[in-house]
């Protein structure tokens, strides 16, 4: 079940936290990875750590907003790997401004990474995919990740929500499109919870701060207790849900959100 094998993905922001978990359950699913990010030493950690449990993975810099850093991403997995089947849009930036707080420029980087770079990935990264498809009984996946703060709203950070809503619908009006062009390319998302990475860390500081406290504790004792699971999440949680949304076990979902919370937004 959720095997990769023959399979090829992209994935950005990949060299540590979710990505980075990502990339090495989709190398031990057979898959041959390509990691893009900014955090090249991390990155080439993580390429490092794939290899040496015997996996096959590639380091590349990228930042997403850049579409020749998009071009050479792609022709790294479709050079070295011979195509692209898995696209994962993963590269995300989080500020916990309110809005009033959030200057233009703060807006701008927001939207640069969270949506424009989904975008790019997604426009570059198709005719690849598309190509890899003709060859495949299930086709080719994407899979973008969004954020239950796109679901509902976030007073810790709206601006942030506004962007992962974005996400969301982009998620299913590609679906769409792809889907009634033919190009056999199923686009999905995924929802995490609050998780246990360098980014689930800043939300724990932007809820402190709203207190006027430096004590994290309390702030991630009031999240903790708010999930009816009755824990965080960690990487692997989310790396697992990405694994399955790329996978032919999901082969008849497409434009579909999957939450992973914990049960926070049941409640």
């Amino acid at each position: 079940m959720n095997r990769l094998d023959g399979k090829v993905a992209l994935l950005s922001g990949a060299a540590r936290g979710i990505g980075g978990e990502t990339a090495k359950l989709m190398a031990a699913a057979g898959a041959s990875v390509v990691i893009g990010d900014l955090l090249d030493a991390e990155g080439e950690a993580t390429v490092a750590e794939i290899r040496k449990a015997g996996g096959q993975a590639e380091y590349i810099h990228l930042d997403v907003t850049s579409e020749p850093d998009w071009q050479a991403a792609i022709a790294r997995a479709t050079g070295h790997f011979g195509k692209l089947d898995i696209l994962v849009n993963n590269a995300g930036v989080f500020t916990g401004l309110s809005i009033e707080e959030a200057t233009l420029a703060d807006w701008q980087k927001l939207v640069a990474v969270n949506m424009t770079g989904v975008f790019l990935g997604t426009k570059l990264c198709a005719p690849a995919l598309r190509e890899a498809a003709k060859g495949s009984p299930h086709g080719s996946a994407i899979v973008n990740l969004a954020s239950i703060a796109g679901l509902v709203g976030s007073a810790l950070d709206p601006l942030y929500s506004m962007t992962k809503g974005g996400v969301t619908l982009f998620t299913k009006s590609t679906a769409i499109e792809f889907g009634r062009k033919g190009y056999r390319i199923r686009v999905n998302s995924i929802h995490p919870g609050v998780i246990q990475t360098e980014m689930g860390e800043q939300t724990f500081v932007a809820r402190a701060r709203r207190t006027g406290s430096n004590d994290l504790g309390p702030a991630r004792d009031l999240v903790t207790s708010s999930i009816p699971w009755g824990r965080l999440g960690v990487p692997d949680d989310i790396a697992k849900g990405i694994l399955f949304l790329a996978s032919d076990d999901a082969a008849y979902m497409n434009g579909a959100g999957l939450v992973v919370d914990g049960g926070f937004t049941a409640a």
